[in-house]
């Protein structure tokens, strides 16, 4: 989703906004964010932590957030804004910034093909090329973006926002302010088969799949229907863009999910767990409430509740490292061992 630039702001009111002390010039004018190595004069930017500060040396920003431990780095900028939490503090800046695009229209596109038995809430915009089906159901102040489809008794709730070309397979069901991004696939079929008669023949998946309030999932993202129960997403996760969640699995709420986490069918993955990338999670599994699984892990059987997990297969943090280190060990004792079997016996 694009971006417009909204009205400069100066450093002194910058600093008001998120509870912070100038130092420097507070009339300086800043007209939007951007990261310390690429931060312009007109760019506010920010530094929270110390391994970061070397960046700052060179950064051409008007201005920078920065924690008061981290006040006095040198640095070209010395404009700066001193608050607790800089990191924090930009994030809240963002809309003052940036203004968020709004919906071109309120109604429904000529070209979209709407079944005379869905029910349409009077404040929606639906773009060019949708198909919403029949029994449909689309709420309250709903921005359904170009060429979705919206299957046969599918309901979205209020505010939803579908970007583009996102597909809900009948059977979806999305809560309050979903954002789904492009090439979203909501409901689509599990991956189950039975090896009969000589051939793979498909297990029919006739389940629900239901996103709670307030999820957002990244780009061409899918999220699988249940065999006969439901796959379920709970309120407040984020899932980053490719990623797959299996048949009946069932995720809890405020989750977050980074880009190639793969997750097998009827896992369970409690409340507050975070899956790094390309994370794979085997089938009939539990995560358990708040649990912290690394990059790139591979997990073969249930993780305790508020542990952090690694490697492949996945065991705890502690473990993990200590294999690594042990096999970083291994060339420096193949080299000794490979001498003492090259020492003459008789020595």
């Amino acid at each position: 989703m694009s971006v417009a630039p909204s009205s400069s702001l100066r450093l002194a009111d910058v600093a008001i906004a998120v509870g912070g002390t100038v130092v420097g010039d507070g009339n300086a004018m800043v007209s939007g964010i951007a990261s310390l190595d690429r931060a312009a004069a007109a760019d506010l930017t920010f530094l929270a932590s110390s391994k970061y500060a070397p960046l700052l040396a060179e950064s051409a920003a008007g201005g920078v957030l920065v924690t008061p431990e981290l006040a006095a780095v040198p640095g070209r900028c010395q404009n700066r804004i001193v608050v607790e939490k800089p990191h924090e503090a930009m994030l809240a800046l963002l809309p003052r910034f940036y203004r968020m695009p709004a919906r071109p229209f309120t109604g429904v596109h000529p070209s979209a093909i709407v079944d005379p038995t869905a029910r349409l809430d009077a404040d929606v915009c639906v773009e060019a090329f949708c198909v919403i089906g029949a029994g449909a159901v689309v709420g309250r102040g709903c921005w359904i973006g170009p060429h979705c489809v919206i299957g046969e008794g599918v309901s979205v709730g209020v505010d939803a926002r579908l970007v583009s070309q996102v597909t809900l397979y009948p059977g979806a069901a999305l809560g309050a302010r979903v954002l789904l991004h492009a090439g979203v696939r909501v409901g689509s079929d599990g991956f189950g088969f039975v090896f009969r008669d000589g051939a793979h023949q498909k297990i029919p998946h006739v389940g629900r799949c239901v996103i709670g309030d307030d999820v957002e999932i990244g780009a061409n993202s899918t999220i699988d229907r249940g065999s006969i129960d439901a796959t379920e997403i709970g309120a407040g996760t984020k899932i980053d863009n490719l990623v797959h969640v299996g048949h009946n699995v069932r995720v809890g709420r405020l989750c977050l999910f980074a880009a190639g986490v793969g997750i097998a069918g009827s896992s369970r993955i409690e409340d507050g767990v975070m899956l790094a990338g390309q994370v794979g999670v085997a089938g009939h599994l539990t995560i358990g409430a708040r649990a912290i699984i690394t990059a790139q892990s591979g997990v073969l059987k249930s993780v305790p509740a508020g542990e952090t997990w690694g490697g492949f297969p996945s065991r705890s943090q502690r473990e993990t490292l200590r294999g690594y280190a042990a096999v970083n060990k291994l060339p420096d004792l193949m080299r000794r061992l490979e001498k003492l079997l090259a020492r003459d016996p008789k020595e």
